[in-house]
């Protein structure tokens, strides 16, 4: 496999719409533990300039930050 440059604006953009999204939407996960495993796979990504597991994990992590809101809202309701 080819060594590509991995560019670092481009995923700052698509990490910033991640946490702007889970922000706007879901601030109850803001300080989730359940979330670190998916900054993780994210931050792997972007060592390995995989863009399609970077977004993947960018996903992962919307996913996994909605559902931790969702339960909380329905545990408080």
């Amino acid at each position: 496999m080819r060594a590509t440059t991995w560019d670092t604006e481009w995923a700052a953009l698509k990490a910033s719409a991640a946490l702007r999204y889970l922000g706007d939407f879901y601030p109850e996960c803001a300080a989730s533990e359940a979330l670190h495993s998916h900054q993780d796979a994210a931050h792997e990504a972007a060592v390995a300039g995989d863009r399609e597991a970077y977004l993947e994990a960018l996903r992962a992590f919307m996913r996994a930050g909605r559902g931790g809101a969702l339960r909380i809202r329905k545990e408080a309701a």
